[in-house]
């Protein structure tokens, strides 16, 4: 008397998988359903209280920590001061008078031409770019930490390949804590979430080889936000 071969073990197994699948209360769509209500009606967990407030005192508190992790800050009164003050950061890190650019419509709705001392191209980078300059999706103040994702408008290269990066920070997209900047990116576009989400909070850096601090490690060596205030009545 022989046992049972390969074909009619696999066969009990999912046979058994069968019986339990259709003795279960919940049929599959009922799942996906109580699946999505959990989703819709998930809570937030501990939020620290240092990221209350309004958006002045998120303002604050953001530059603090981004300097605190060597970024550096500077801030905007109108989206056209942008080429001088990208101007400014080159000159002052000796730097060519050249920048690759995300394909962004704030970025390409400012009058760069009249600065004709400022190259400035669009598109992903390759490598060969010192310096990149990027718009960010949100910004978290708790942690002075840069939200950034993929998209037709944001080239994730752009995000590390560059030695220096420059990103413009609409305050309109400042929030207090990460579970804010969750909450928008799950709304943002058709609902689906970006590809690819970078946190970024300071320049790159790593102390793994002998404790000795090493700047630009995995990513750009310098990061300079430039914060553009178009929420000036709040």
């Amino acid at each position: 008397m022989t046992g049972p071969g390969p074909t009619n073990s696999r066969g009990k197994i999912l046979g058994n998988i069968r019986k339990t699948l259709v003795g279960n209360d919940l049929i599959a769509s009922e799942r996906l359903a109580v699946a999505e209500m959990r989703i819709r009606a998930r809570k937030a967990n501990t939020v620290p209280g240092r990221a209350g407030g309004g958006l002045r005192q998120h303002l604050a508190l953001f530059v603090s920590e981004a300097q605190r992790v060597d970024a550096t800050t500077v801030g905007l009164s109108h989206p056209d001061d942008l080429p001088d003050a990208v101007m400014a950061y080159l000159s002052a890190n000796a730097l060519p008078a050249r920048i690759k650019a995300a394909p962004h419509a704030l970025l390409q709705n400012i009058s760069w031409p009249e600065h004709p001392a400022l190259d400035i191209t669009y598109g992903p980078t390759a490598g060969d770019d010192v310096a990149g300059l990027s718009v960010a999706f949100a910004a978290v103040a708790e942690t002075g930490t840069l939200v950034l994702h993929s998209g037709s408008e944001s080239p994730t290269t752009l995000n590390f390949l560059p030695d220096h990066h420059l990103v413009v920070l609409p305050l309109s997209v400042l929030v207090g804590t990460y579970e804010e900047a969750w909450t928008a990116l799950r709304t943002t576009g058709n609902g689906a979430m970006p590809r690819t989400v970078n946190w970024v909070t300071g320049p790159s850096r790593t102390a793994d080889i002998e404790q000795t601090l090493l700047m630009g490690a995995h990513g750009p060596r310098s990061l300079h936000i430039l914060i553009l205030d178009d929420k000036k009545d709040s």
